[in-house]
C-alpha cells in the first residue's frame, strides 16, 4: 500500500502548480476587490470546520469569498459546491463569533472568479 506521501512525481507537480495558480488567482482578486473600495481583512482563514479564501469589509459590511480561477464564468460558480459553501458558512460562523463586533455586523457569501486574460469577475451574495 502506497500512504499520500508516496505520491507520483508528476502528481505533486501538478498539485504544486494547481496551489500557486490558486494563490495567485487569491492575491489577484484580493487587489482587484480592494481598488473596488473594499479591505481586506483576512486570506486563507482557516479553522477546523472549513477555509474562508478572502474576508473583506467595507463599511458595515463582511463578506466571504471565495476565490475560483477556472476558463470560464459558469465554471468557476459551478466549483463552489454545496460541500464548499457549507464548509466556508460553518468557517465564517467560527470567525463572526471571535469578533466582539460580529453579531451587529451584516454578511454575505461571495464568489470572484478569475479567467484567463480578463479581470477578475466579483459575484456578491452568490450562495
Amino acid at each position: 500500500m502506497r500512504g499520500p506521501e508516496a505520491r507520483p512525481p508528476q502528481a505533486t507537480e501538478k498539485r504544486q502548480r494547481a496551489e500557486r495558480r490558486g494563490h495567485f488567482a487569491e492575491y489577484l482578486a484580493a487587489a482587484w476587490l480592494m481598488a473596488k473600495g473594499y479591505r481586506v481583512l483576512a486570506m486563507r482563514y482557516r479553522t477546523r470546520r472549513g477555509e474562508i479564501d478572502l474576508i473583506i469589509r467595507k463599511g458595515d459590511l463582511i463578506a466571504f469569498v471565495e476565490v475560483k480561477a477556472r476558463k470560464h464564468e459558469g465554471a468557476a460558480l459551478d466549483a463552489v459546491s454545496y460541500g464548499a459553501q457549507h464548509r466556508i458558512r460553518a468557517a465564517s460562523e467560527v470567525w463572526l463569533s471571535r469578533r466582539r463586533d460580529g453579531g451587529r455586523l451584516s454578511y454575505r457569501y461571495d464568489v470572484v472568479a478569475v479567467l484567463p486574460g480578463r479581470l477578475p469577475r466579483h459575484f456578491p451574495d452568490a450562495f
